[in-house]
């Protein structure tokens, strides 16, 4: 039981966890809402050459072209502009500070609302401190809590990220870690403050549009492709050097990737769960010998080839399903304990659960029809004298 059972809890443990992940993805991406699009730099700047030729590099997208971008879209969406201005960050309050992985966007008035943030205490920029440049922040959760615990007030405290101080103005809701994404490990100022202080030819923006209406989401996604074809100089015969990627393809496109890791840990799942089967299988082939008398006198009081073989194929079922029911929890909580890291939320895998007893009834049968056989076929004499 305790071999079918390790075995269970691999296969249903990792691909519980990969469902958590693709979860994690899933709420990053809808939390931005399905009426989404982003303007960025095309498959990060660089294309790999094929037959031959030089691989195209593309230029990063400048904060002029965002710029002029969000001025002339006229339609009736809500347009921000942002950039990573430092992914490894370190933010210091007083004698308290974070570890050196926070997260620091520059953005504008918009950005909270394109990318699904929310207020949780104070407020947000107003476009004259973004215009300004001025020394403002708003905290992610998790970096609230850090550098002030549960008690302590942020707002109109002064922070140091780098050598830059920013006075709070509001702290973000809860966003939750899911797949990595890091969205309560991050600070959020001024774009402007985000190029004069974290700025260099390096930096690169990113466009968020946010239609009012998702029936005309395609519409106004092909207008702001010729839009922003226009402010790039892209010839009519070009392709374009940016992606447009709607949120949902986004977190399509990366569940896509998880695929491949779904189709690995299978792999590596069933091959644990084959070594349990052939372990159950030299037990099984253990227990006839030791119990040959017994077969003898179930034989020679009228048990026929079928009962014998029946009796061993049930025992080896009845030992697959209550492992497999014990891997099956221990399954589930694996994936729900990483489920709780990434902030998922708490699941049960059914089609996991169902799989899992399938599999154990399969590999029960499997595992004990050799025994059964070898059982059924043994001679009642010779088993009589059997010591």
């Amino acid at each position: 039981m305790l071999i079918i059972a390790i075995g269970i809890t691999a296969l249903v443990g990792i691909l519980s966890a990969i469902d958590a992940i693709k979860n994690g993805i899933n709420n990053n991406f809808t939390s931005m809402g399905a009426n989404t699009f982003t303007i960025r730099n095309a498959d990060g700047s660089i294309r790999v050459g094929r037959k031959g030729k030089k691989a195209r590099v593309f230029k990063k997208i400048t904060y002029n072209d965002a710029l002029r971008f969000k001025e002339d879209f006229t339609y009736d969406v809500t347009t921000s502009i942002s950039t990573m201005a430092n992914e490894n960050a370190r933010v210091k309050y007083s004698n308290k500070k974070t570890n050196p992985n926070i997260q620091i966007y520059g953005t504008d008035e918009n950005y909270l609302t394109t990318a699904g943030f929310e207020i949780e205490k104070g407020r947000n920029f107003t476009p004259a401190e973004v215009q300004g440049g001025a020394h403002i922040v708003l905290l992610g959760h998790e970096v609230k809590y850090n550098l002030f615990g549960d008690k302590e007030d942020p707002i109109d405290k002064t922070v140091k990220i780098g050598a830059i101080r920013y006075k709070v103005v509001g702290v973000l809701k809860a966003k939750g870690t899911g797949a990595g994404f890091g969205g309560d490990k991050l600070c959020i100022i001024p774009v402007t403050s985000a190029r004069q202080y974290f700025g260099g030819p390096e930096m690169d923006f990113t466009i968020n549009i946010l239609t009012k209406n998702g029936f005309v989401l395609d519409l106004i996604l092909y207008e702001a492709k010729g839009l922003f074809r226009k402010i790039r100089k892209v010839g009519f015969t070009e392709e374009d050097d940016f992606d447009l990627v709607k949120s949902d393809n986004l977190a399509s496109m990366l569940i896509g990737n998880l695929q491949k890791v779904t189709a690995g840990a299978t792999i590596i799942g069933l091959i644990t769960l084959l070594g349990a089967a052939i372990g159950l299988m030299n037990i099984m082939l253990v227990s006839v010998t030791e119990r040959t008398r017994e077969i003898g006198v179930r034989k020679a009081m009228g048990a026929t080839q079928n009962i014998i073989k029946m009796q061993f194929l049930i025992e080896s079922v009845v030992i697959c399903v209550l492992g497999g029911l014990l891997g099956i929890l221990l399954g589930i909580i694996i994936g729900n304990l990483i489920s709780m890291a990434l902030e998922t939320g708490f699941f049960i895998p059914w089609f996991w659960i169902i799989a899992g007893v399938i599999i154990c009834i399969v590999v029960g049968l499997l595992s004990g029809y050799i025994p059964a056989k070898r059982a059924s076929k043994l001679d009642p004499i010779e088993s009589l004298r059997f010591e």
